[in-house]
């Protein structure tokens, strides 16, 4: 599960920098990286896109299942981890 959890985290963190690259620089790395220009789109980097979307909503789902954990067990697992 951790391997998942990293590769999800590396994705999103791939779509927020192009993503701010987009805001700040107009440049798309990802359509940079498959020969495209600013904004076009082909398979692999839909590919990418939708990646990187299915690693956000996995993030989401994640956040909101540690949400409902109950309060004792997370704190159980931090002080437990400290040690």
């Amino acid at each position: 599960m951790k391997n998942l959890d990293r590769l999800a985290g590396l994705l999103v963190i791939v779509g927020a920098l192009n993503w701010g690259l987009v805001a700040v620089a107009k440049f798309d790395l990802v359509a940079t990286v498959f020969g495209l220009d600013f904004g076009q789109t082909n398979a692999a980097s839909r590919i990418v896109y939708g990646l990187v979307g299915l690693a956000a909503a996995y993030g989401v789902g994640s956040l909101l299942a540690r949400r409902q954990q109950p309060a004792h067990g997370r704190a159980a697992t931090h002080a437990s981890a400290s040690h």
